[in-house]
């Protein structure tokens, strides 16, 4: 069957599903990382963050704690990373397949062109899971970056290049930091594609509840409270 014959088996509520999913994944993203100045979402607070750490490290001798930090955070890009390409493998296999898929397929007494269509609705999870592989891979080389950066850091405070350099890491910080969140949503999403394997509506929920639970995080969570209070040379 042909590219376009697969897309004509689509309903109409499955289109309006996956545009709910890609429209929702697109624009919280865009709100999280541009929220109103009222109300910051969880990853611009934790920006103020990034920028107090690097004043801090200017001062902070030895900085072997400042090291553990970062190498724990590339720990954690390398991890999903790693974990991504062992889904993307997993759901490629699945993806071609199509014996085993046939087998499923006779168990829930579906049609052969539901097999195209399982693969199609795959093929978006894989899609979202790459996304995320290549947002922790950038993530983690900008981290690396910031190691050096912070390693050019001046130990002497009065020097002129101190606080300037300790701000370029912090800045290099805060965007390694935002290709990770921007690698976890598409892990959520790409969660939350599984279930049009089961129809439309189940999409339809399950992206709803994908976006309730990102919004919450980061907008209303207790964890955005505690961190809203004494925000670095802010209040919120």
């Amino acid at each position: 069957m042909t590219i376009a014959g697969t897309l004509s088996l689509l309903s109409v509520l499955d289109w309006a599903a996956l545009a709910l999913l890609v429209s929702s994944w697109f624009l919280l993203g865009l709100r999280i990382e541009h929220p109103s100045k009222a109300h910051p979402s969880v990853s611009i607070i934790m920006a103020d963050y990034r920028r107090e750490w690097m004043r801090q490290l200017i001062t902070r001798q030895p900085r072997i704690f400042d090291a553990t930090l970062l190498n724990a955070l590339r720990q954690g890009t390398s991890f999903f990373a790693s974990t991504c390409i062992i889904a993307i493998g997993g759901l490629l296999a699945v993806i071609g397949n199509t014996e085993r898929l046939q087998n499923v397929a006779a168990e829930f007494a579906l049609a052969q062109d539901a097999l195209f269509l399982w693969q199609l609705k795959l093929l978006v999870v894989v899609l979202l899971l790459t996304h995320a592989f290549l947002k922790f891979v950038w993530s983690n080389r900008l981290f690396g970056y910031c190691a050096v950066v912070m390693a050019a850091v001046p130990n002497e405070v009065d020097d002129p290049l101190a606080v300037p350099r300790a701000l370029q890491a912090a800045e290099i910080n805060i965007r390694a930091a935002l290709n990770f969140n921007r690698g976890l949503r598409s892990i959520y999403y790409g969660l939350g594609a599984l279930a049009w394997l089961i129809g439309p509506w189940a999409l339809l929920g399950a992206s709803a509840l994908v976006s309730y639970l990102v919004w919450q995080r980061e907008f209303s969570s207790l964890p955005r409270k505690i961190l809203s209070e004494n925000i670095p040379g802010k209040e919120v």
